[in-house]
């Protein structure tokens, strides 16, 4: 075999064997990705309660493409608001750890200062993240780190007025 030959097969071993890791390595990565809050996807989501604080749980429900808060008469409700709590299902997790790791008072869960309930499944959240812009999610008996722009907001004066 020629030496020119030789130097090929050798760099298209090389570049295979750069591609088999980088794809051992990928595949990996995306094992090991935190994943999201729930499995849930947002568009499915139905169903919606919040609690924020010691305040009244507010129920929601999607009929016809619209949110309608269900509290007493059925009435139109911001459906841009409600879109971002729906989507909170899927919110990118930073981290997760289990719940035996921390004192819940400590990071806001004990009490939890809202909760947010997407077609029955559970989210508690709690204090912000002293390392960055990151809170406390309780899920199960698992806590979660998010953005803290997925924290749920309550709604404005003008969201709250009939329709």
């Amino acid at each position: 075999m020629k030496r020119a030959t030789r130097q090929r097969v050798g760099m298209l071993a090389a570049a295979i064997a750069l591609v088999a890791v980088a794809t051992w390595q990928w595949q990996r990565d995306r094992d090991e990705a935190p994943g999201t809050l729930l499995t849930l996807p947002p568009s499915d989501v139905t169903q919606i309660e919040l609690r924020i604080g010691n305040g009244s749980t507010e129920h929601f429900t999607k009929r016809d493409g619209h949110w309608w808060r269900v509290d007493g008469a059925a009435t139109r409700a911001d459906d841009g608001r409600l879109a971002e709590l729906a989507d909170t299902a899927a919110a990118s997790v930073l981290s997760w750890r289990p719940l035996s790791d921390f004192q819940p008072a400590r990071i806001g869960l004990a009490p939890p200062m809202s909760v947010l309930n997407l077609d029955g499944q559970q989210l508690e959240f709690g204090e912000t993240s002293v390392t960055g812009p990151q809170r406390y999610v309780r899920v199960g008996d698992r806590v979660a780190l998010v953005s803290v722009r997925y924290t749920p907001r309550p709604a404005t004066q003008e969201a709250t007025k009939a329709r």
